[in-house]
């Protein structure tokens, strides 16, 4: 990729500024589109810098009883991959500077077929892609077509991932790097957050892309110490598990979901200012 995208040009205002980035990963349709939209058209506000969206699936086999919990929703009511590309054209009415980042698994996107989602992300105006089950073997399959679209094909790199293999996961990453802060599924413990600065100080020496640290990552206090060691950091289940708890007892939205979101989004924000 030879130009500067809305990823690249967003870490370089906040390193710019001295702020670390909040990242905010919401799965798309869920609890409802409605709802959903709502949501996502209030994260910029609420002080997310860049916004993931989830792509629903049925077997979301990486993340954790929550954010499985909230595909399943979405699926429910009635989620495709097509409103979720509709949900970005709508964000890009009214924001044309926050990066969003489609990130879930390669079947719902190998089915819609690949090529056309490709050319259709980009024209909604989709930034990156995270796709957890597509290795660095295979980026003739999806990456390297995503690349030549504009597309940032975002890696993760975990606690498993040493020296050896480091340098195949950074091939063809751009935007910037996903650390996943614990071994396991989204939302199963707390970081560590000596042993997180240690490995990211390692990726560091090893690329110049920015790194966000995500999963286990649920309060302002978190946030912030684990930001003080890397460029930004991903929320995920805190947004999804707060979904949850605002629904009735037939699981429909309430007048308290979409405040219960943006409200932990807000104290996540201000809690890495001047980190």
């Amino acid at each position: 990729m030879t130009s500067q995208s809305r990823i690249d040009r967003r870490f370089a205002a906040l390193k710019a500024e001295g702020r670390k980035a909040l990242v905010t990963f919401v799965t798309a349709g869920d609890p409802d589109p409605a709802t959903a939209k709502d949501i996502v058209l209030g994260l910029p506000a609420a002080g997310a810098d860049l916004i993931e969206l989830g792509m629903p699936f049925s077997d979301p086999m990486a993340d954790g009883p929550a954010v499985q919990a909230s595909s399943l929703r979405a699926l429910k009511a009635g989620q495709t991959m097509q409103m979720t590309l509709d949900l970005v054209r709508t964000l890009r009415k009214t924001d044309q500077d926050t990066p969003i980042v489609l990130m879930g698994y390669y079947n719902p996107i190998y089915v819609y077929p690949s090529e056309r989602f490709l050319d259709d992300a980009a024209t909604a105006g989709v930034d990156g892609l995270i796709v957890v089950d597509l290795p660095p073997e295979a980026d003739e399959e999806l990456c390297i077509p995503a690349m030549q679209r504009g597309l940032n094909f975002i890696r993760l790199a975990t606690p498993t991932t040493d020296k050896a293999r480091l340098p195949a996961v950074l091939t063809n990453t751009s935007g910037f790097l996903y650390f996943v802060s614990i071994t396991g599924i989204t939302g199963s413990a707390a970081p560590d957050t000596r042993v997180v600065h240690a490995q990211v100080a390692d990726i560091k020496r090893a690329t110049d892309l920015p790194v966000a640290v995500g999963f286990g990552i649920r309060t302002p206090e978190q946030a912030r110490a684990i930001a003080a060691g890397a460029d930004g950091v991903v929320v995920g289940s805190a947004l999804v598990d707060a979904i949850r708890n605002s629904l009735d007892e037939k699981g429909k939205s309430t007048g308290k979901t979409v405040p219960a979101v943006l409200s932990i989004v807000k104290g996540l924000s201000q809690g890495l200012r001047g980190v």
